[in-house]
């Protein structure tokens, strides 16, 4: 999954790897419960990204049904904002190999 999102396919990331039932959470600010959801919220983030100017994977850890993974994103947003996240992206997975929870922590 980190090898596709440092691609810039974060949208087929989550097509990919989420459950149905996947929920997210944003530093205790929201979130998104399902995949639908999810892939809703990504599709039009992506589509307010004007340029990708960088996405840096730093490590992941893996312990039993847990991941951790650190990255540094760096987008010019559309409306001519800037977007810089280094942040921890834990996630839970089931026995399918699909993220059932994600939650994102900043790594600032």
């Amino acid at each position: 999954m980190d090898a596709i999102v440092s691609q810039g396919a974060i949208v087929d990331a989550v097509k990919e790897f989420f459950a149905d039932n996947a929920n997210t959470s944003d530093y205790g600010n929201g979130g998104t419960t399902g995949k639908t959801e999810m892939i809703a919220k990504m599709e039009g983030f992506a589509g307010a990204i004007a340029k990708v100017n960088s996405i840096t994977h730093h490590h992941s850890i893996v312990d039993g049904n847990v991941s951790a993974s650190e990255f540094t994103f760096d987008f010019d947003m559309k409306d001519g904002s800037k977007i810089y996240w280094h942040e921890i992206i834990r996630r839970i997975w089931n026995a399918d190999g699909k993220v059932i929870q994600e939650e994102y922590f900043n790594a600032e």
